[in-house]
């Protein structure tokens, strides 16, 4: 996907839901959280998104440009609506988010660690690929992965699990663990 891509959901986003400021999680937020996002990290073809004021109405945005969409069809992307619990972060992760600004559609993006956990969490083969390759091309960091794995709710999350996929992705990057 490129930015103007994704700014081409937000906009049918906006359009579909009557809201103006959403959350976008997914490997995809790196279009506005890096300048030149590397096109090794941009293969998905989906922008996962939420209205930050009502994510009920991700059904909506899901329905209309969502995959399998006439939307999808034309154009070769589509929307994801998801919601706020479909990226596990630490509860705080809202106060390292960065705005960013499609028109009048506000965009909230997690920090990128925040973003990177979220997939070391969730742990599939995909996310495994995208988080070596965040650790390979040195945007993120594995002591502040695992410093905020550590932020978990070990009662919800296997946190040491967690630590120790990390670590493997680490290995795998060419890192030391």
């Amino acid at each position: 996907m490129q930015r103007s891509e994704a700014e081409h959901v937000l906009r049918a986003a906006a359009a579909i839901a009557q809201e103006q400021s959403f959350v976008v999680i997914g490997s995809q937020a790196l279009l506005f959280l890096l300048k030149d996002a590397p096109a090794s990290l941009l293969v998905s073809r989906e922008l996962d998104l939420y209205p930050a004021l009502h994510p009920e109405k991700a059904d909506l945005i899901d329905g209309a440009i969502g995959a399998l969409s006439s939307f999808d069809e034309t154009f070769g992307y589509h929307a994801d609506g998801v919601g706020p619990e479909t990226a596990v972060m630490p509860a705080d992760w809202m106060q390292r988010a960065s705005l960013h600004y499609v028109g009048d559609v506000t965009v909230v993006c997690p920090e990128l660690h925040d973003l990177a956990l979220s997939k070391c969490v969730a742990g599939r083969e995909k996310d495994a690929d995208f988080v070596r390759e965040l650790l390979r091309l040195g945007l993120v960091s594995t002591a502040v992965l695992r410093e905020r794995a550590a932020l978990l709710d070990a009662a919800k999350y296997p946190v040491a699990q967690i630590d120790e996929w990390i670590g493997r992705r680490s290995i795998e990057a060419g890192q030391s663990s």
